[in-house]
């Protein structure tokens, strides 16, 4: 009996020192220091910011995939604002413009022959149902301390805050070291080109940007398990994405004597085994960074967890596929079911019907093996599957480069020295996209600080801005120029 009492004795000896480690780990998962420079930010006039961005949501910049339904009036009478708006820009910068309603500012630092810095908006918009708006959407309101809008969130903030910023600066006597872009697009909600043809311009005359910077995270909270503090979050990639197609033709017929396995039932088992076998769990390097930063700072039982992934990983990806949502969404491709289309009669089965899915790709996957995981997870050759279409994920920019601490500081500088700042993976598509063939050194920051009812206005009713948020992307603008 002498071995089976050393035997227990041996494994509760081991399962000490494995909890010891799991222990000595978590303890030692300590925050990060954030290193914090001051900078001088110049002072400006508040109620003519918010009263420039109120303006140009008077701007009916709706884009639509059909460009025949755009109102062209609309964006021109935006593009004719901005001279009053932000004289001295106009005054000192050159402006070059490319198809795709796009616009380029170039202000000329001491410095023209490196280390450029880009700056990116958008100023296109979304449609809107008017009627489900308690305010009207176009009218530029101010009421209860917030200007409603479509775009005041979406993005004719950084838009104008951008702008504001360098007329700003320019007007305080200011000179960047480096050459800074203002690169807007006007066709970003349906994928336009005037990004592309910026880049393309870039390209060609071997501009490399140290810092491009556009729309993605903000200042947020109860986001991240465990962790209540306001995070800032830097976007350093974004995935990708997909829109698929499935269909099923068959000769259709009346409904009183239906056929086994009819199309709608085909597409049915498909979504069943789509939703049922998930793509694979990956830990990119983007949500890497991110719990490593955040996890830090979260209570003891996740930072358990964050500090010993090896171990937890397994839990991690359970409960991400449970509950869905963000986590779920940092960690592995995803796939939605939007749309579907059958019969139009009641009675009639239907010879064609498909179903749409709109998927977002992990910076692991890629179109390609994204389409072959479909076709072998539906398994039935009687469905068709078309990509209808894609672009995959971006490139993973880096975080100990000089680009990624302007950011860094601009936000601490803005808001608090002491916010937690942390990488993350973008789930949306944006134009910045684009600049991953020219620079591994593209940040993705809507500069405001959102409440939970703000982000999920966006796209939606009601949107609309505090005009402190306002102010305070002005403010971050002007932190990130005066280090560049």
């Amino acid at each position: 009996m002498f071995w089976y009492h050393y035997l227990i004795i041996s494994l509760c000896a081991l399962l000490v020192v494995f909890l010891a480690v799991i222990i000595i780990r978590t303890l030692a998962f300590k925050p990060k220091t954030q290193d914090y420079v001051p900078i001088d930010l110049v002072d400006f006039d508040h109620d003519k910011a918010i009263t420039a961005l109120q303006e140009i949501v008077k701007c009916k910049t709706i884009s639509h995939e059909d460009a025949s339904l755009d109102d062209e009036v609309e964006f021109d009478k935006l593009i004719a604002l901005l001279p009053s708006l932000y004289k001295n820009v106009y005054a000192n910068c050159e402006l070059k413009t490319f198809d795709g309603r796009a616009l380029l500012f170039k202000w000329a630092g001491k410095n023209s022959t490196s280390n450029p810095t880009v700056l990116m908006s958008h100023y296109d918009v979304v449609s809107v149902v008017e009627e489900d708006w308690d305010e009207p959407p176009f009218d530029g309101v101010i009421k209860d301390g917030c200007l409603w809008g479509r775009g005041t969130l979406d993005t004719k903030v950084t838009f104008n805050a951008s702008l504001f910023a360098v007329d700003t600066l320019i007007a305080n006597g200011f000179t960047p070291e480096n050459d800074i872009y203002l690169a807007f697009s006007g066709g970003e909600e349906v994928n336009g080109v005037g990004a592309k043809n910026i880049v393309k311009y870039f390209k060609e005359n071997g501009i490399e940007p140290k810092l491009v910077l556009d729309e993605g995270g903000g200042v947020v909270e109860n986001v991240f398990p465990g962790v209540k503090k306001p995070c800032a979050l830097v976007g350093i990639a974004e995935k990708g994405m997909m829109n698929v197609k499935y269909t099923v033709k068959t000769q259709g017929g009346h409904a009183s004597a239906p056929k086994p396995n009819s199309p709608i039932v085909a597409l049915s088992k498909a979504c069943v085994k789509l939703e049922s076998s998930p793509f694979k769990y990956h830990i990119s390097k983007p949500v890497a960074e991110m719990f490593d930063t955040l996890g830090r700072h979260s209570n003891f039982v996740y930072k358990m967890i964050f500090a010993n992934l090896w171990l937890f990983k397994g839990l991690l990806n359970m409960l991400a596929k449970k509950n869905g949502g963000e986590m779920n969404a940092l960690l592995r491709t995803t796939v939605a079911f939007t749309q579907a289309s059958g019969s139009k009669g009641v009675n009639v089965i239907p010879p064609i019907a498909s179903i749409t899915t709109n998927m977002r790709l992990n910076p692991l996957d890629n179109v390609d093996n994204a389409y072959d995981y479909l076709v072998k997870t539906v398994d039935n050759d009687k469905i068709d599957v078309t990509i209808l279409a894609s672009t995959n994920p971006s490139r993973i920019s880096r975080t100990d480069v000089m680009g990624y601490d302007i950011v860094k500081n601009a936000i601490s500088n803005t808001w608090d020295k002491d916010i937690l700042v942390s990488p993350y993976l973008m789930v949306q598509c944006s134009d910045s996209r684009h600049y991953g063939e020219i620079s591994d050194r593209v940040y993705r920051f809507s500069a405001m600080d959102l409440t939970s009812e703000e982000r999920a206005s966006i796209h939606g009713n009601n949107e609309k801005i505090r005009l402190e948020a306002i102010i305070n992307s002005v403010k971050f603008y002007i932190a990130v120029i005066k280090q560049c």
